[in-house]
């Protein structure tokens, strides 16, 4: 990513904080209507917990991306983790559009061309990272 792709995450992700429990509702509805398979991974957990977690989780990658060295070790753990609940490789696509998509819905406008490119930088640096890591689990 550059640095102004990363700059960019952080300037959009920032504006999505303020509505970040709307926003974990709109990605998890996403996801479940695009890949219903996914629904039984979060059979047993508080969707608003989980919301709590998914947005816990994308702040401490967005504020990592200028520091790659601390996110892909903690990336790689959670791809392990995944595993262990029965994530397939072909759902982090599932995600990353699902992502997308909510950005869109929260930022509106403000979800421009280079602002989607960014995001797609950072997911597709990330579900890569995790991919790599799933596999080798």
């Amino acid at each position: 990513m550059t640095p102004a792709q990363v700059a960019l995450v952080q300037e959009s992700f920032a504006k999505v904080v303020p509505i970040k429990e709307a926003a974990a509702n709109l990605f998890y509805t996403r996801l479940f209507e695009i890949d219903p398979g996914t629904r039984p991974l979060f059979a047993r957990s508080d969707m608003g917990q989980q919301g709590a977690k998914l947005m816990a989780t994308l702040a401490v990658v967005v504020n990592g991306l200028s520091r790659p060295e601390t996110v892909v070790p903690a990336a790689e753990a959670l791809a392990r983790r995944h595993v262990g609940y029965g994530v397939t490789e072909a759902q982090y696509a599932s995600v990353g559009a699902a992502l997308l998509w909510t950005l869109k819905q929260g930022l509106g406008e403000g979800f421009t061309p280079d602002v989607k490119d960014a995001w797609t930088a950072a997911y597709t640096l990330l579900s890569g990272v995790m991919t790599a890591a799933a596999r080798a689990a």
